[in-house]
């Protein structure tokens, strides 16, 4: 018989959302980076390890593929345990591995314990999310989501510039050792003050739509990391991703013939989860893929070392964190509706703008798109992860957490493998009148496009988005800041 949803505090007294939201934000900021940050240090780890760039590419494999098996176990592994246990282990396992990462003497080591991390991350998000949204009720879910976008923005932003500078400075090794200082600080915070938070409706282990969830979004993940050098048609990656789509079709329909499913699909039955999530994927898959191609537009066609390009892009984080206050003020006064329409719709014409760009282009007028970009895009952040939870009953906010991260992975994949696939397609180099090999600007300019075109998607699903079903969220508490909200009739309490 399931026990009473219930909050266990530490020994040590702090205001439950101040201590989830120090601890979540610090793990957070940790993983986001790191995902940006290995990317400058991979050709100095292949000349390592006497590896070329194809072959040294497994590092990161290894981390998606890891995260993408975790992340639907985190939401049944919270219930069960509880998100403090299940949120502090990961975080020392990341810790832990990363420094194990820095101490690699062999790419198979190095390939090892990014998988260990990948394990580890795919815990931590999702866990951190479900305890965020239980120490905020919803009328104070906009607060919520503001505590996620210093990680959300900077992060990604501050990866190359800070790998670039590691890596010319240092070495690639501490690119992974970085991470244990804000590792260890994060954990000891945590084990003083984080709240446990326990649901008691784990149920049984779903044995199968664990094997089919680690077995689909795992070949998945694969074949959108690596299908654009390698190529589409290619046996390595045709074969993985088809049998990916049918371990993922076979998921959907066991998962929603299981009473206790690890993943609980029926929850795309709500009318605003479902919007939303299918929003934050196109949205996400454009915005991801741009901090991808931007780059590599500026070192291939500008001939901008990593760490300058890096620099470049981060405007688009000052952006995300100076619109967050005006998204914050407008969301309980405008909705989400209207915010993410603008928001999706900006973002993809400056996206469509960033295809013009040549080596003759001001760049401080760059420097100025990348601003807008983040501003705009911060209105898609924001209400997205607001509006998201605000029909889901409490006792399912780990099971959504755990969708909402998944398809948040799928997206940023699915980004990076349509714009490469494009640039890969159309070659990213071409030859001038006087036969010098010169950058082909006209494979960025399509990629852009597309990146544009997947924004607009967002920006129609955005339409379908009410207002009235994200009330909850949008109202202040009758009885002041820290009385909840009434609940909607038939639903559980809004938070613990």
């Amino acid at each position: 018989m399931p026990t009473p949803d219930r909050t266990v505090p530490p020994r040590r007294g702090l205001n439950p959302k101040v201590a989830v939201g120090a601890v979540f934000v610090a793990a957070l900021f940790m993983t986001i980076m790191d995902t940006t940050i290995v990317n400058v240090a991979l050709p100095s780890i292949g000349r390592q390890f006497a590896t070329d760039p194809a072959g040294v590419g497994v590092v990161n494999v290894g981390y998606l593929l890891a995260l993408a098996v975790f992340v639907p176990l985190s939401g049944w592994l919270a219930d069960r345990i509880g998100t403090r246990p299940v949120f502090l282990g990961a975080l020392a396992l990341f810790t832990v591995a990363s420094l194990l990462c820095g101490a690699a003497d062999s790419l198979t080591q190095l390939t090892l314990y990014r998988i260990l991390q990948g394990a580890a991350g795919g815990l931590l998000t999702p866990v951190g999310m479900t305890m965020l949204f239980h120490a905020f009720p919803q009328q104070e879910r906009m607060r919520a989501t503001r505590i996620l976008m210093l990680p959300t923005a900077v992060a990604p932003a501050l990866g190359p510039v800070l790998g670039g500078w590691l890596v010319d400075g240092w070495s690639w090794h501490w690119v992974f050792i970085v991470n244990a200082p804000v590792g260890i600080a994060a954990l000891v915070f945590g084990l003083l003050f984080l709240p446990d938070f326990r649901t008691g409706h784990a149920g049984r282990f779903d044995a199968a739509g664990f094997l089919l969830s680690a077995t689909g979004f795992g070949l998945a993940m694969y074949a959108l990391s690596e299908g654009a050098g390698q190529g589409w048609g290619s046996a390595r990656i045709l074969l993985p991703a088809v049998l990916g789509v049918l371990a993922l079709v076979a998921l959907v329909v066991v998962e929603l013939r299981r009473p206790e499913p690890l993943l609980d699909l029926r929850l795309f039955g709500d009318r605003l989860f479902r919007s939303v999530n299918l929003l934050s994927l196109s949205s996400g898959a454009a915005f991801l893929g741009m901090l991808y191609l931007f780059p590599l537009l500026m070192q291939d066609a500008l001939g901008m070392d990593a760490l300058h390009s890096g620099l470049m892009v981060f405007p688009e984080a000052i952006g995300v964190m100076i619109a967050s206050q005006l998204s914050g003020l407008l969301y309980p006064r405008v909705g989400p509706r209207r915010i993410l329409i603008a928001g999706c719709t900006v973002v993809a014409g400056c996206l469509a703008l960033m295809a013009t760009i040549t080596p003759e282009s001001n760049l401080w007028a760059v420097r100025g798109l990348l601003f807008v970009t983040g501003f705009a895009m911060s209105h898609v952040f924001m209400p997205s992860q607001t509006a998201a939870f605000a029909t889901v009953p409490a006792r399912s906010t780990g099971a959504a957490s755990t969708l909402y991260n998944a398809q948040r992975q799928l997206g940023a994949a699915l980004g990076v493998a349509v714009l490469g696939t494009v640039l890969t397609a159309l070659g990213t180099v071409s030859t001038n009148a006087a036969g010098t090999p010169v950058a082909n600007l006209a494979a960025y300019r399509t990629a852009f496009l597309v990146a544009a075109a997947l924004a607009l998607v967002a920006a129609a699903i955005s339409f379908s988005v009410r207002d009235s079903d994200a009330a909850a969220t949008m109202r202040p508490a009758p009885g002041g800041p820290s009385e909840p909200a009434p609940e909607a009739p038939g639903r559980a309490p809004a938070s613990l």
